[in-house]
């Protein structure tokens, strides 16, 4: 038998199964209505684990995972399609539609902004490029922003979720999971990290260098051509900058911003000094309402999911089965439970689409907890 042969019989083959399909997807929407009429859940968890042991039986023994897989698939499109031909739509969903329809059309040009660190740094940076005439108020540490927010005592928050060279700032990604707020905007900022020193100082001189951790991390090339120069961890690198200025000493130096420079009358001793040219540090802006302003194409979702095999791969298939493209995925141990994680989506689909209202409202069907971070737009 030759090739055109063998892709006849798997032609034949899909048929039936897609006629097969159809008329299973058909069956389910029957029950769906049998389902709404005697007010049943659509997800009925002891049904499917009968069944996924049923095919697990049936099928040969070398394509029973196959066999579980697929009909594991079939599930999720089958509740899907029954939550939209039953037109259920969860709490979140209705928040979403009411915050699309509350929220100003365009987004504020001036406002009170919280950021960590001191003048110079990059989230001011940050904020400038978000908002003509911001506010703002800089603060400690990164849960003081937070706090900042949830007290009201600024309306947003700008904080560095992610480099392009480091990845992502885990510091963050921790905080999120306890504090209460919404992304309304993010933007991407260039990352140019110069060695800044007190007037007079030269290269060789320097034996001590401050900066953000981040910075060092992304500085590494540059930093091991100086043998002997001890490196020190700081808060932020306007931070650091400003301790160099401050500490009458000519061998100490900074990894900070021309900004700096400028601000606490530094001189650079070395430009440009990060690994790669290409480096990019995303912000998010938070604030503690729901706000969605117009073109927003972006989500941010955290969800915690049960601890067995499957339960990441029946997420991304519904994400799949509604078209909704995934842009980023991360995980972050939860400290109360041993070897348990929480995972944090980025999702690529407009805020006004059907299927991404459809996917708010079977976030529960998914996930053990979920918690909706907002839908927004990003400034190149």
């Amino acid at each position: 038998m030759n090739m055109d042969e063998l892709r006849g019989r798997i032609d034949a083959v899909d048929d039936e199964l897609l006629r097969c399909f159809a008329e299973r997807m058909d069956i389910a929407g029957d029950i769906a209505r049998y389902k709404a009429e005697h007010g049943l859940p659509v997800l009925d968890e002891r049904r499917e684990r009968e069944k996924l042991f049923a095919v697990s039986e049936k099928a040969p023994e070398e394509l029973q995972s196959y066999a579980v897989s697929l009909y594991a698939l079939l599930f999720e499109l089958s509740r899907s399609r029954q939550n939209r031909l039953l037109h259920r739509q969860s709490p979140l969903a209705e928040s979403i539609q009411n915050a699309i329809g509350q929220t100003p059309t365009l987004f504020p040009e001036k406002a009170a902004v919280a950021c960590q660190g001191v003048e110079g740094s990059n989230s001011q940076l940050a904020c400038e490029r978000l908002f003509r005439l911001p506010n703002e108020l800089y603060f400690s540490s990164f849960d003081a922003v937070f706090n900042a927010i949830e007290k009201g005592l600024c309306r947003y928050g700008v904080l560095p979720i992610e480099n392009s060279t480091a990845g992502s700032v885990n510091a963050v990604y921790d905080l999120m999971m306890r504090h209460q707020f919404h992304i309304v905007r993010s933007v991407r900022v260039k990352i140019d990290h110069n060695l800044l020193a007190r007037p007079g100082a030269k290269l060789s001189g320097i034996r001590e260098i401050y900066s953000h951790e981040q910075a060092l991390s992304q500085c590494v090339k540059f930093l091991s051509s100086l043998p002997g120069v001890k490196v020190i961890p700081c808060e932020n690198t306007a931070i650091a900058a400003k301790l160099v200025a401050e500490s009458g000493r000519d061998d100490v130096a900074a990894l900070s911003t021309r900004a700096c420079e400028r601000l606490y009358g530094l001189d650079c001793l070395a430009p440009s000094v990060q690994d790669t040219a290409n480096n990019y540090t995303r912000f998010i802006c938070i604030a503690r309402d729901l706000e969605i302003y117009p073109g927003a194409n972006r989500t941010s979702l955290m969800m915690t999911l049960r601890h067995e095999p499957g339960s990441l791969y029946k997420v991304l298939s519904r994400f799949y089965a509604l078209g909704i493209n995934l842009n980023k995925l991360e995980s972050r141990p939860l400290p109360e439970r041993n070897f348990e994680f929480m995972f944090y989506f980025d999702l690529e689909n407009p805020v006004y689409d059907p299927a991404f209202l459809q996917l708010m409202s079977e976030l529960g069907d998914i996930s053990e907890e979920y918690t909706y971070l907002g839908s927004y737009s990003e400034v190149i």
